[in-house]
């Protein structure tokens, strides 16, 4: 059974700010990986990423560190934050 992936804006609007601040060249691998954490997220959100305090779990998609929230009696996984590491290139 899949969960629904959501972003909360800031989330959303903080990837907009690294996609914008990547090259041209970095910019599909960026997108691609937003993709891709979606669809890990989807499917098995809980076995992926790394617990932190409280509900929050950290996923290392290089180039993103994503942080993201698990409500497992509701079947939704809520992106909370997206950062990109200053020293990471694709």
């Amino acid at each position: 059974m899949s969960y629904t992936v959501t972003w909360q804006p800031s989330a959303s609007d903080e990837l907009l700010e690294i996609w914008l601040a990547a090259s041209s060249s970095d910019r599909e691998a960026i997108a691609m990986t937003a993709h891709s954490v979606d669809r890990l997220l989807k499917f098995n959100p809980e076995a992926i990423g790394e617990a932190r305090s409280g509900a929050a779990r950290v996923l290392f998609a290089r180039p993103l560190i994503v942080t993201y929230e698990v409500r497992t009696d509701d079947r939704i996984v809520v992106v909370l934050a997206v950062h990109r590491p200053p020293d990471s290139s694709v």
